[in-house]
Protein backbone atom coordinates (compact mmCIF):
# COMPACT_ATOMS: atom_id res chain seq x y z
CA UNK A 1 0.00 0.00 0.00
CA UNK A 2 2.42 2.44 0.82
CA UNK A 3 5.04 1.69 -2.28
CA UNK A 4 2.31 2.30 -4.58
CA UNK A 5 0.12 4.98 -2.88
CA UNK A 6 -0.06 8.43 -4.66
CA UNK A 7 -1.22 10.75 -1.74
CA UNK A 8 -0.45 10.88 1.61
CA UNK A 9 -3.52 13.10 3.85
CA UNK A 10 -2.05 14.55 6.71
CA UNK A 11 -4.64 14.76 9.94
CA UNK A 12 -3.45 16.59 12.98
CA UNK A 13 -3.51 13.99 15.95
CA UNK A 14 -5.16 16.07 18.36
CA UNK A 15 -8.38 16.02 16.23
CA UNK A 16 -9.68 12.87 16.32
CA UNK A 17 -12.94 14.41 15.00
CA UNK A 18 -11.50 14.56 11.80
CA UNK A 19 -9.70 11.01 11.43
CA UNK A 20 -13.10 8.92 9.82
CA UNK A 21 -13.45 12.21 7.42
CA UNK A 22 -9.89 11.83 6.04
CA UNK A 23 -10.51 7.66 6.01
CA UNK A 24 -13.61 8.61 3.42
CA UNK A 25 -11.81 11.18 1.67
CA UNK A 26 -10.79 8.91 -0.71
CA UNK A 27 -7.00 9.28 -0.02
CA UNK A 28 -4.74 6.43 -0.50
CA UNK A 29 -3.48 6.81 2.90
CA UNK A 30 -4.23 8.73 5.91
CA UNK A 31 -1.08 10.18 7.79
CA UNK A 32 -2.29 11.12 11.40
CA UNK A 33 -0.08 13.58 12.68
CA UNK A 34 1.96 14.25 15.98
CA UNK A 35 4.67 16.68 14.64
CA UNK A 36 4.14 19.62 13.47
CA UNK A 37 0.26 19.98 13.40
CA UNK A 38 0.35 19.25 17.57
CA UNK A 39 1.58 22.03 19.84
CA UNK A 40 3.72 21.25 22.81
CA UNK A 41 1.29 21.11 25.68
CA UNK A 42 -0.81 19.14 23.32
CA UNK A 43 1.48 16.03 22.52
CA UNK A 44 0.18 13.64 24.80
CA UNK A 45 -3.27 13.69 24.16
CA UNK A 46 -3.03 13.64 20.47
CA UNK A 47 -0.65 10.76 21.07
CA UNK A 48 -3.18 9.17 23.00
CA UNK A 49 -5.95 9.54 20.42
CA UNK A 50 -3.92 8.00 17.63
CA UNK A 51 -3.34 4.87 20.31
CA UNK A 52 -6.74 4.74 20.58
CA UNK A 53 -7.61 5.06 16.76
CA UNK A 54 -4.86 1.74 16.20
CA UNK A 55 -6.21 -0.16 18.57
CA UNK A 56 -9.40 0.19 17.26
CA UNK A 57 -8.13 -1.20 13.66
CA UNK A 58 -7.64 1.89 11.84
CA UNK A 59 -4.55 1.72 9.00
CA UNK A 60 -2.81 4.54 9.08
CA UNK A 61 0.82 5.81 8.80
CA UNK A 62 1.67 8.11 11.92
CA UNK A 63 4.23 11.04 11.53
CA UNK A 64 5.80 10.91 15.03
CA UNK A 65 8.28 13.45 16.96
CA UNK A 66 11.52 13.47 15.65
CA UNK A 67 14.65 11.81 17.09
CA UNK A 68 16.45 13.91 19.92
CA UNK A 69 12.57 15.23 20.64
CA UNK A 70 11.68 14.64 24.29
CA UNK A 71 8.63 12.69 22.57
CA UNK A 72 10.09 10.15 20.89
CA UNK A 73 10.59 7.04 22.12
CA UNK A 74 6.82 7.70 23.63
CA UNK A 75 5.69 8.67 20.17
CA UNK A 76 7.56 5.30 19.20
CA UNK A 77 6.07 2.84 21.81
CA UNK A 78 2.58 4.24 20.96
CA UNK A 79 2.31 3.65 17.25
CA UNK A 80 3.89 -0.06 16.62
CA UNK A 81 0.16 -1.20 14.99
CA UNK A 82 0.49 1.82 12.49
CA UNK A 83 1.17 0.84 8.65
CA UNK A 84 3.93 2.79 8.71
CA UNK A 85 5.44 5.13 10.84
CA UNK A 86 6.90 8.59 8.78
CA UNK A 87 10.24 10.00 11.16
CA UNK A 88 11.07 13.99 10.64
CA UNK A 89 14.63 15.23 10.25
CA UNK A 90 15.33 11.84 8.90
CA UNK A 91 19.61 11.96 8.92
CA UNK A 92 20.30 8.58 10.78
CA UNK A 93 19.98 5.03 9.11
CA UNK A 94 21.06 3.33 12.43
CA UNK A 95 17.90 5.50 13.95
CA UNK A 96 15.64 4.33 11.50
CA UNK A 97 16.59 0.36 11.38
CA UNK A 98 16.02 0.21 15.35
CA UNK A 99 12.50 1.07 14.70
CA UNK A 100 11.57 -2.05 13.99
CA UNK A 101 8.41 -1.18 11.73
CA UNK A 102 8.19 -0.28 8.05
CA UNK A 103 9.31 3.38 8.15
CA UNK A 104 8.52 6.82 5.40
CA UNK A 105 11.97 8.93 6.33
CA UNK A 106 11.11 12.14 5.70
CA UNK A 107 14.23 14.12 4.25
CA UNK A 108 14.08 17.51 5.48
CA UNK A 109 17.07 18.79 6.47
CA UNK A 110 20.92 19.39 4.62
CA UNK A 111 22.44 16.81 6.55
CA UNK A 112 19.16 14.13 5.66
CA UNK A 113 19.69 15.44 1.76
CA UNK A 114 23.67 14.48 2.21
CA UNK A 115 22.97 11.01 3.55
CA UNK A 116 19.88 10.15 1.32
CA UNK A 117 21.28 6.93 0.06
CA UNK A 118 22.23 5.53 3.38
CA UNK A 119 18.79 7.01 5.01
CA UNK A 120 17.28 5.13 2.08
CA UNK A 121 18.95 2.03 2.48
CA UNK A 122 18.39 1.55 6.28
CA UNK A 123 16.47 -1.24 7.28
CA UNK A 124 13.13 -1.39 7.41
CA UNK A 125 12.21 1.98 5.14
CA UNK A 126 9.75 1.41 2.30
CA UNK A 127 9.64 4.96 0.34
CA UNK A 128 11.25 8.46 1.54
CA UNK A 129 9.30 11.73 1.48
CA UNK A 130 10.75 15.06 0.95
CA UNK A 131 10.13 17.66 3.33
CA UNK A 132 10.25 21.01 1.69
CA UNK A 133 9.37 23.17 3.55
CA UNK A 134 11.72 22.53 6.58
CA UNK A 135 14.58 22.41 4.32
CA UNK A 136 14.07 25.29 2.10
CA UNK A 137 13.95 27.03 5.61
CA UNK A 138 17.09 25.84 6.82
CA UNK A 139 18.45 27.06 3.62
CA UNK A 140 17.35 29.94 3.57
CA UNK A 141 15.22 29.58 0.16
CA UNK A 142 11.90 30.39 -0.89
CA UNK A 143 9.63 26.83 -0.53
CA UNK A 144 7.93 27.73 -3.28
CA UNK A 145 11.17 28.06 -5.69
CA UNK A 146 11.36 24.75 -7.92
CA UNK A 147 14.72 26.12 -8.82
CA UNK A 148 16.21 26.46 -5.08
CA UNK A 149 15.00 22.83 -4.42
CA UNK A 150 15.68 20.46 -7.74
CA UNK A 151 19.08 19.52 -6.43
CA UNK A 152 17.54 18.71 -3.54
CA UNK A 153 14.68 16.55 -4.85
CA UNK A 154 16.90 14.76 -7.59
CA UNK A 155 19.24 13.58 -5.07
CA UNK A 156 16.19 12.06 -3.15
CA UNK A 157 15.00 10.29 -6.26
CA UNK A 158 18.36 8.89 -7.16
CA UNK A 159 18.95 7.90 -3.48
CA UNK A 160 15.25 6.09 -3.79
CA UNK A 161 16.33 4.14 -6.93
CA UNK A 162 20.26 3.47 -5.40
CA UNK A 163 18.39 2.12 -2.61
CA UNK A 164 16.21 0.01 -4.44
CA UNK A 165 13.27 1.61 -3.09
CA UNK A 166 9.54 3.62 -4.23
CA UNK A 167 9.73 6.70 -5.51
CA UNK A 168 9.84 9.09 -3.21
CA UNK A 169 6.43 11.47 -2.48
CA UNK A 170 6.69 14.99 -2.93
CA UNK A 171 6.54 17.45 0.10
CA UNK A 172 3.36 19.31 0.47
CA UNK A 173 1.96 22.46 -1.41
CA UNK A 174 0.94 25.13 0.87
CA UNK A 175 -1.62 27.37 -1.03
CA UNK A 176 -5.16 25.81 -1.47
CA UNK A 177 -7.08 28.31 -3.02
CA UNK A 178 -4.66 28.18 -5.96
CA UNK A 179 -5.11 24.75 -7.95
CA UNK A 180 -2.81 26.21 -10.60
CA UNK A 181 0.06 25.92 -7.76
CA UNK A 182 -0.75 22.55 -6.71
CA UNK A 183 -0.71 21.35 -11.00
CA UNK A 184 2.68 23.04 -11.21
CA UNK A 185 4.30 21.47 -8.26
CA UNK A 186 3.14 18.13 -9.73
CA UNK A 187 4.12 18.69 -12.74
CA UNK A 188 8.04 19.70 -11.00
CA UNK A 189 7.85 16.69 -8.93
CA UNK A 190 6.77 14.21 -11.47
CA UNK A 191 9.02 15.61 -13.91
CA UNK A 192 11.91 14.45 -11.26
CA UNK A 193 10.79 10.97 -10.66
CA UNK A 194 8.47 11.50 -7.70
CA UNK A 195 4.97 9.58 -7.52
CA UNK A 196 3.41 10.71 -4.74
CA UNK A 197 2.23 13.95 -3.10
CA UNK A 198 2.14 14.58 1.15
CA UNK A 199 -1.32 17.14 1.62
CA UNK A 200 -2.53 18.81 3.83
CA UNK A 201 -6.37 19.11 2.80
CA UNK A 202 -8.62 16.64 1.00
CA UNK A 203 -9.23 18.49 -2.23
CA UNK A 204 -5.67 18.40 -3.02
CA UNK A 205 -6.61 13.84 -3.55
CA UNK A 206 -7.98 14.46 -6.41
CA UNK A 207 -5.49 16.42 -8.43
CA UNK A 208 -2.55 14.38 -6.82
CA UNK A 209 -4.22 11.27 -7.92
CA UNK A 210 -5.25 12.85 -11.24
CA UNK A 211 -1.34 13.92 -11.75
CA UNK A 212 0.40 10.33 -10.54
CA UNK A 213 -2.18 8.24 -12.61
CA UNK A 214 -0.25 7.48 -16.10
CA UNK A 215 -2.52 8.86 -18.80
CA UNK A 216 -4.66 6.88 -21.20
CA UNK A 217 -2.16 8.09 -23.96
CA UNK A 218 1.24 6.67 -21.50
CA UNK A 219 -0.85 3.19 -20.87
CA UNK A 220 -1.02 2.64 -24.82
CA UNK A 221 2.76 3.49 -25.23
CA UNK A 222 3.63 1.09 -22.74
CA UNK A 223 1.21 -1.23 -24.03
CA UNK A 224 2.26 -1.52 -27.46
CA UNK A 225 6.35 -1.00 -26.00
CA UNK A 226 5.70 -4.86 -24.53
CA UNK A 227 4.10 -5.99 -27.35
CA UNK A 228 6.56 -5.11 -29.75
CA UNK A 229 9.55 -6.67 -27.18
CA UNK A 230 8.31 -10.06 -27.68
CA UNK A 231 11.38 -12.46 -26.47
CA UNK A 232 13.01 -9.38 -25.35
CA UNK A 233 15.08 -8.48 -28.09
CA UNK A 234 15.78 -5.11 -29.60
CA UNK A 235 12.88 -4.22 -31.39
CA UNK A 236 11.32 -0.96 -32.95
CA UNK A 237 7.71 0.74 -31.66
CA UNK A 238 6.16 3.71 -33.55
CA UNK A 239 10.08 4.39 -34.25
CA UNK A 240 11.80 4.20 -31.15
CA UNK A 241 14.37 1.50 -30.40
CA UNK A 242 12.92 -0.70 -27.67
CA UNK A 243 15.47 -2.35 -25.40
CA UNK A 244 15.69 -2.80 -21.75
CA UNK A 245 15.43 0.04 -20.31
CA UNK A 246 12.74 1.28 -22.38
CA UNK A 247 10.84 -2.01 -21.45
CA UNK A 248 11.13 -1.41 -17.86
CA UNK A 249 9.59 2.09 -18.24
CA UNK A 250 6.67 0.79 -19.49
CA UNK A 251 6.41 -1.94 -16.83
CA UNK A 252 6.70 1.04 -14.55
CA UNK A 253 4.15 2.91 -16.29
CA UNK A 254 2.24 -0.24 -16.17
CA UNK A 255 2.10 -0.73 -12.57
CA UNK A 256 1.53 2.54 -11.93
CA UNK A 257 -1.70 2.71 -13.74
CA UNK A 258 -2.53 -0.60 -11.96
CA UNK A 259 -1.80 1.05 -8.87
CA UNK A 260 -4.08 3.53 -9.59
Amino acid sequence: MIAGARSFLFVPGHRPDRFAKAAASGCDVVVLDLEDAVGPDQKVQAREHVRAWLANGGEVVVRINGPGTPWFDDDLAAVTDATAVMVPKAEDPAVLASIGTPVIPLIETALGVARAVEVCAAEGVVRPAFGSIDLAAQLGVDHHSHTALQHARSAVVIAAAAAARAAPIDGVTTELDDPAVLRADLAHAIELGFTAKLCIHPRQVGPVHEACTPTAAEVEWAEGVLASAGDGSVSVHKGQMVDRPVILRAQAILARAGAG
